[in-house]
């Protein structure tokens, strides 16, 4: 029978090569934007998360980016806890929060359906994380429209 005869990894190896970048750094001209939309349910998978730092990233590279949550995304934006609100229950429970708390801080805008808040999860707008802006459903699609017409680049993350 084979043998191995390595030594076990230890903190602190490397398993690959992480320096190394194959593409130049893109940044943004002046003006350019970025959307996000979610139409996805908070921890149903891991592209929600990942899409929010996605956009985190798009607005360090310079681009004005905006993030849609509608349909199950506005689970996304709804403030969560236990025991309490902001009480992280088990590590990762406030990723969500955190993230888009963060990408607002850093000058990112929000946006949730009024519609899917309501109608569909049973949440009010007191229930959204603190500077989201609920937007009327009707507005949905303008503002993707709007992005649209203003070439500006577009992510939609959507989950099945």
């Amino acid at each position: 029978m084979p043998a191995v005869n390595m030594p076990l990894h230890k903190k602190g190896d490397f398993f690959v090569d992480y320096e190394e970048k194959v593409f130049e750094d893109v940044k943004a001209e002046p003006g350019e934007k970025a959307l996000v939309t979610f139409h996805t349910v908070a921890f149903e998978g891991s592209i929600g998360f990942v899409n929010l730092l996605q956009a985190t990233r798009l607005l360090r590279k310079g681009f004005e980016t905006s993030i849609l949550l509608y349909g199950p995304g506005v689970t996304l934006g709804v403030q969560r806890g236990f025991p309490t609100i902001g009480d992280e229950a088990f590590p990762g429970h406030q990723n969500f929060n955190k993230q888009l708390m963060k990408f607002m801080e850093e000058g990112g805008k929000v946006y949730a359906c009024r519609f899917a808040l309501q109608a569909l999860y049973g949440h009010g707008e007191p229930s959204l994380i603190e500077g989201i802006r609920p937007i009327n459903p009707l507005d949905v699609l303008d503002l993707i429209l709007l992005h649209r017409r203003d070439d500006a680049f577009m992510v939609h993350t959507w989950t099945v």
